[in-house]
């Protein structure tokens, strides 16, 4: 069974027996901040945000690179802003594109193993049931147009890539759906919430655990690894407003001030609600191949949200 804690057992071996340099970007994000806690004890990492090196800077990238030579790669960086994407398409390329090349180009040359994430807005969200990593890409947004060319350009460009498509990313860390509604519901009455919209709430621990994990398995065996793309996400499936009912249940049961209670939480469809960019309606990703390929047993997404519950209230 997956812990979310199991990254601690045989780490003394493991790390004499070969000490890696770890570069990390997104030092900012929910993801990132969490990948910096599990990937600091396999290793030297060096954490770096926009202050420390600008991603739609490719001259930079390759500077950072060149100058630190490090073992292993984490881009955990992305314009995430779903919305303002459509607005800032050069942005939106130059991050989630250009810099990924980059990067898979410059780990080619040094031989790293590049790890990056993805999202679940490379497909359109039609199919029935969840969907596999072979199956056909069909992105709505520029997000996910953009987040689908750097999946694309780190494939043709670095033999030594795992790429983590995923969904629905909460945290402690940083801003989140989870945060947003608690936030909401503290002051009003009353919610509104998509109820057609299906994915797997995931935890940006469980990510970030399961990286280290992945990256321990590379240090023992990085000849014959099972490079590739892989499904990575928490198990089961919900809606965002069986989500946000979720959320208000477990915090008025832990006796937080919550104005909203489940009922007066209001399921709308997506065509009531005004975006800048349209969304899958089915966001369900089938993690059977990497659950299988490195013997992991996904937790819940509602064991990850209670453990988040838990850090927001006691923070």
């Amino acid at each position: 069974m997956f812990k979310m804690d199991l990254i601690k057992n045989g780490l003394t071996s493991i790390i004499n027996k070969k000490f890696m340099k770890i570069l990390l970007t997104g030092k900012n994000g929910q993801v990132g901040f969490e990948l910096y806690n599990s990937l600091s004890i396999l290793g030297e990492v060096l954490v770096v945000g926009t202050n420390d090196c600008d991603l739609s800077d490719t001259l930079a990238i390759r500077k950072l690179l060149q100058n630190y030579k490090p073992d292993i790669i984490v881009n955990a960086a992305a314009y995430t802003s779903v919305d303002k994407a459509e607005i800032e398409k050069l942005n939106a390329i130059a991050i989630n594109e250009n810099a990924p090349r980059v990067l898979a180009e410059e780990a080619e040359r040094l031989g790293s193993l590049l790890i990056h994430f993805s999202t679940d807005y490379v497909f359109d969200g039609t199919k029935q049931g969840a969907y596999m990593e072979d199956d056909q890409t069909s992105p709505l947004s520029t997000y996910g147009s953009t987040k689908l060319a750097g999946e694309i350009a780190i494939q043709k460009n670095c033999k030594k890539h795992l790429i983590f498509r995923t969904s629905w990313v909460f945290g402690l860390h940083g801003n989140n759906f989870a945060k947003k509604i608690l936030q909401i519901a503290s002051k009003r009455d009353t919610l509104h919430v998509v109820n057609d919209q299906f994915g797997a709430p995931t935890s940006a621990r469980l990510l970030a655990n399961v990286t280290a994990n992945l990256v321990q398995q590379y240090i023992q065996k990085s000849n014959g690894f099972p490079f590739g793309l892989y499904h990575l996400t928490a198990s089961g499936k919900t809606n965002w407003y069986e989500y946000a009912c979720y959320l208000i249940e477990k915090s008025r049961n832990i006796e937080k001030v919550i104005n909203v209670n489940p009922v007066s939480i209001i399921p709308i469809s997506s065509s009531e609600k005004t975006t800048g960019a349209k969304r899958p309606v089915n966001s369900i990703l089938d993690t059977n191949k990497i659950q299988r390929v490195f013997s992991l047993s996904l937790p819940s997404w509602q064991e990850g949200l209670d453990h988040i519950l838990s850090g927001i209230y006691n923070e």
